[in-house]
């Protein structure tokens, strides 16, 4: 139970910046939303780019944040030669990327469909080169029990990021139209794009000079048989997360390749499910910081007597909160939707539900995961991305000409759960874990009833009563857990006034 406090209370604090930092990001939203029209095919653009982003951060971080975890905490090797060592792996494959993309600029640009604006690649590359470097401070600092730091330096870029994009496209157009200062150049619909990928890069520049105390760590040593198996381990990874990225963007980089219309057409149609998927934010976000806190500590006290007990409370708690994330966007997408600000937008709303139930089955599916990186055998992983990986290729790929970017969200939910019942079935004879399957089940039972009972309620009815009838059966959820696993008296501080005298 200490362990699982310990998770709670590092999950509160990636989570509290996840929040934040989230909300903040996705102000940008309607921002581009508002000033990227649908027709320009702007935000598909902004869709594909990043995509092809995450793929290639994938492929320069090589599993190092994992494998780092993996080492650090081994008695025989010290965590800053493991930190160095990871590092300088992930630096030496960046600048090596980057310099391929410059020697190849125009080849990739036009192989992207990117000849008139060559900018975008090379910034792109630049931005990911960046990035993946910077993933080894982070997961260091994760190592180190920094949470605080690590949020800050998370929101840093965010809060940057907002500024400058406020600034190009709020201020200047403004200081332009009073004549105060000409920049009519810049702010052109045609370079709108291009200041996006700009700012992205110049933000995460900035953040870079705030890890001058964890670069202290490096040791200009090369052991060459921690590098050996360090690598030896990392190679499934790289394939697992290869396979586990184009699982969550293959659609979005193959969408124009197999969309039943022209260049412009498909952009269109990208831009309206890129903005419809943010949505899905919460899923999302809560994910990204349970595993900020859970990896960690899985690591360091998988030796522990109630490990595997831990791991099965952790699977339930995850699954309850992810459900409620579901009820509540869902419940209050009357609302929500107007984060997209062009109505045009909007005609992909019906999207959401599915991509929330499919980053669902990716949170469990890497939840799941522990039991081959603790026995490490991290080859399981990458088998059952790549059937995942299979799935949705061939799904997108015959469906994409008929449904359009429907095709793409059911698409990644089914492939989703195949990873996650493959990892299940296969992790139950290799490594069992006692999971709370009935509990789990009642919770999805009950989360899926009150989903159901929110779609029949008719459009004819009233917003305001709408939004009064889905609170409603948002808190028969809540009610449910509070009655079944969370009596009000053992919730911290506020508890005591819930004991009877």
């Amino acid at each position: 139970m200490a362990n699982l406090k310990a998770l709670a209370k590092d999950t509160a604090i990636y989570g509290l910046s996840s929040i934040v930092g989230r909300f903040l990001n996705y102000l940008l939203v309607p921002l581009y939303t508002a000033y990227l029209s649908v027709e320009s095919g702007g935000y598909g653009v902004v869709t594909n780019v990043y995509a092809y982003s995450a793929l290639i951060l994938v492929i320069l971080t090589c599993g190092m944040e994992t494998t780092f975890f993996r080492f650090a905490n081994k008695k025989e090797y010290n965590s800053d030669l493991v930190f160095s060592t990871a590092l300088g792996i992930v630096t030496f494959l960046s600048s090596i990327f980057m310099l391929l993309v410059i020697l190849f600029l125009p080849e990739l640009s036009s192989y992207l469909k990117y000849s008139d604006h060559p900018e975008y690649v090379w910034m792109m590359a630049l931005t990911v080169s960046i990035d993946s470097i910077q993933a080894i401070p982070f997961s260091f600092l994760r190592f180190e029990k920094k949470a605080i730091k690590f949020a800050i330096l998370k929101m840093l870029f965010i809060i940057l990021s907002i500024i400058l994009n406020l600034i190009y496209f709020c201020l200047l157009p403004w200081l332009n139209k009073h004549g105060i200062i000409d920049c009519s150049g810049i702010i052109d619909s045609s370079q709108q794009v291009g200041w996006i990928f700009r700012i992205n890069l110049i933000c995460i520049s900035i953040v870079s000079f705030f890890f001058w105390k964890e670069f202290k760590h490096i040791t200009w040593h090369i052991d060459f048989r921690l590098l050996k198996e360090m690598i030896k381990y990392t190679l499934p990874l790289i394939v697992l997360g290869i396979a586990g990225i184009l699982n969550q963007t293959l659609d979005k980089q193959i969408f124009p390749q197999y969309f039943n219309g022209t260049s412009e057409e498909a952009m269109k149609e990208l831009g309206i499910y890129g903005a419809c998927v943010k949505i899905a934010f919460f899923i999302v976000m809560f994910t990204q910081a349970f595993r900020y806190a859970y990896e960690p500590m899985v690591f360091a006290n998988s030796k522990d007597i109630d490990a595997k007990e831990t791991y099965a409370l952790g699977m339930k708690w995850f699954i309850i909160s992810t459900l409620l994330g579901f009820l509540l966007v869902m419940g209050y997408l009357d609302i929500l939707q107007y984060i997209i600000r062009q109505e045009e937008y909007r005609a992909g709303l019906k999207v959401v539900p599915i991509v929330m139930a499919a980053e669902i089955m990716m949170g469990i599916f890497f939840n799941l995961s522990f039991w081959y990186k603790l026995i490490d055998k991290t080859i399981w992983g990458a088998w059952f991305s790549i059937a995942g990986c299979v799935v949705i290729f061939a799904l997108n790929a015959l469906l994409i000409p008929k449904y359009s970017y429907m095709a793409c969200a059911w698409a990644g939910l089914v492939g989703y759960t195949c990873c996650m019942l493959l990892s299940y079935f296969v992790g139950q004879k290799k490594n069992p874990i006692n999971y709370p399957l009935k509990e789990i089940a009642a919770y999805t039972l009950l989360a899926a009833i009150l989903y159901f009972l929110m779609e029949i309620v008719p459009d004819s009815v009233p917003t305001v009563f709408r939004i009064l009838i889905n609170t409603l059966l948002i808190c028969l959820f809540i009610y449910y857990l509070v009655k079944k696993d969370m009596p009000l008296k053992k919730i911290p501080f506020i508890g005591k006034y819930f004991i009877k005298k």
